[in-house]
């Protein structure tokens, strides 16, 4: 039976970052967490045209021969990701999938010529993590201002929204779980 949510570093991923998830894994959707010792390339995702990485190449390797007791799949990495009809994008997710994929390229405050502010960093990527990770429960895109599903096209939107459900979301994302 599938149990764990499993992270998985794609690239240089610092280990910080990949047990940061877990914890905010746990807290959101209180499901347990495996970090894979997985290794896989993301040379083949790369476009030299863009000097980024498309995302649904790097989602289609993350979601490749998952373990048996996966419930989902978790890529982080620290690459610039884009889609061909989007400039960049700091996620993708399957919706009712098995996998999803985060980027912290662009939820720094270095990318934006600003002093690094770790605390806010860290509220950036959980946010993402939880938004992500609720797609692949069923969740889409939520309209409530403070709500995670929020969507957040530049880091001001991920900003001005909270790392939390709102009651809507929060009731299907649990009895999408429950039912997974």
């Amino acid at each position: 039976m599938a149990s764990y949510i499993y992270l998985l570093a794609l690239g240089k991923v610092d280990s910080h970052l990949l047990t940061f998830g877990e914890q905010c894994i746990r807290e959101a959707f209180h499901l347990e967490t495996k970090i894979s010792s997985r290794k896989i390339k993301i040379k083949d995702a790369y476009d030299s045209v863009r000097n980024q990485y498309h995302s649904a190449k790097m989602l289609k390797k993350v979601i490749e021969d998952p373990p048996p007791d996966a419930l989902r799949i978790f890529g982080l990495t620290d690459v610039d990701l884009f889609l061909p009809i989007f400039t960049f994008l700091f996620g993708e997710a399957q919706l009712h999938g098995p996998g999803a994929l985060l980027s912290t390229f662009r939820l720094r405050n270095s990318f934006y010529g600003l002093p690094e502010n770790p605390t806010l960093f860290e509220s950036r990527v959980k946010k993402e993590i939880v938004h992500e990770l609720g797609h692949t429960f069923g969740l889409v895109h939520c309209f409530d201002p403070v709500c995670v599903m929020r969507p957040s096209t530049y880091v001001e939107d991920v900003d001005q929204k909270s790392h939390e459900f709102c009651d809507l979301c929060r009731h299907q994302v649990m009895e999408n779980i429950a039912g997974a």
